[in-house]
């Protein structure tokens, strides 16, 4: 699973002008990427500190990488948090799709990502097969419950991860806060997941671009779709990756039947709905985990989503695979 979101989306942002309303533009960092948010209309000088004040919510409550964060305490044993409407939200997210992608998708794979040296948490030197049989043990969001606002574990080494999804869910956030400030043309992108609505400057939907996979640094575009008031997120393990001595690369993306961090032909997901950004956040991730064919299968069930992926194929050549709703 992502412990950190690789971007293969390059926005398209439109600058040009057609006497509508003024395109309002905040640039920033935010949890370990950037961001790039765009409104139509006028100012509100203030969403600036709320923007802030939501990314420090969401720090407090699902970062990993902050010893003080709820996620942090609750990872270290701490049964008396009683968790907040972020945590319980994200929870109910993750419960959903760890269950319709049969625990592909898996926030309690944790224990393996700090294991396998992707995460925030000590990693295992020489990791071999019985260490990774014992820590399975510990992977299961099934093992987990969300009771009374506190998170039980059926064993106290449980480990939540939620970088998987936590991305997608600030993107919504920041939307949230536009729709509730009656904000309805907007574009909110952070490290590459993005929620849209309404149109741009120029009176349509907002239009993205889907990067190449190139392993060379060169910026080359696979497709461009409009997000007609959608919800996209990309993950790709092409550029993030470890080599060892012996040649073998192993991927951020771990496999939460196996406990194994191993390279597979799908190259990137890319999964557009007109559902939260967090929840194509997480499909993006299990895609990576379930690999093509399984990912094909998937999408023929779950026709409200689509997805773009791209793939080497038997002879290492890219290939492009579209859902049949992709244009629509």
């Amino acid at each position: 699973m992502k412990n950190c979101v690789f971007s293969i989306i390059f926005l398209l942002l439109i600058s040009c002008s057609n006497g509508q309303s003024d395109v309002n533009l905040i640039k920033g960092n935010a949890i370990g990427t950037t961001f790039t948010i765009k409104y139509l209309g006028k100012e509100h000088k203030n969403l600036n500190s709320k923007i802030d004040s939501l990314i420090k919510a969401i720090n407090k409550s699902t970062s990993t990488y902050i010893s003080t964060s709820d996620i942090s305490k609750i990872n270290n044993g701490d049964t008396t948090i009683v968790v907040d409407t972020i945590f319980k939200e994200v929870f109910q997210k993750s419960e959903k799709i760890y269950n319709e992608t049969n625990g592909d998708f898996d926030p309690t794979v944790g224990i393996l990502v700090n294991a396998w040296g992707f995460g925030a948490g000590p990693k295992i030197e020489n990791l071999d097969s019985t260490q990774i049989k014992e820590l399975l043990k510990f992977v299961g969001f099934n093992k987990v419950k969300l009771k009374n606002g506190k998170i039980a574990k059926k064993y106290p080494e449980i480990y939540f991860d939620f970088n998987a999804i936590a991305k997608g869910f600030l993107v919504d956030m920041v939307g949230r806060l536009f729709e509730k400030n009656n904000i309805n043309n907007y574009m909110v992108e952070i490290g590459g997941e993005i929620r849209a609505r309404g149109v741009n400057k120029k009176g349509i939907a907002w239009t993205i671009a889907i990067e190449d996979p190139n392993f060379d640094g060169t910026r080359s575009f696979a497709t461009t779709i409009q997000l007609n008031n959608e919800s996209i997120a990309t993950s790709g393990n092409y550029r993030k990756f470890r080599t060892l001595e012996n040649g073998k690369k192993y991927v951020h993306t771990i496999n939460t039947k196996t406990g194994y961090a191993t390279e597979s032909n799908l190259l990137s997901a890319s999964v557009i709905s007109k559902s939260d950004c967090a929840d194509v956040d997480g499909y993006a991730t299990a895609f990576m985990a379930m690999g093509l064919q399984k990912t094909k299968q998937f999408l023929d069930n779950h026709k409200e989503l689509k997805a773009f992926l791209i793939f080497a194929d038997a002879n290492g050549h890219l290939q492009t695979f579209k859902s049949a709703n992709f244009e629509n």
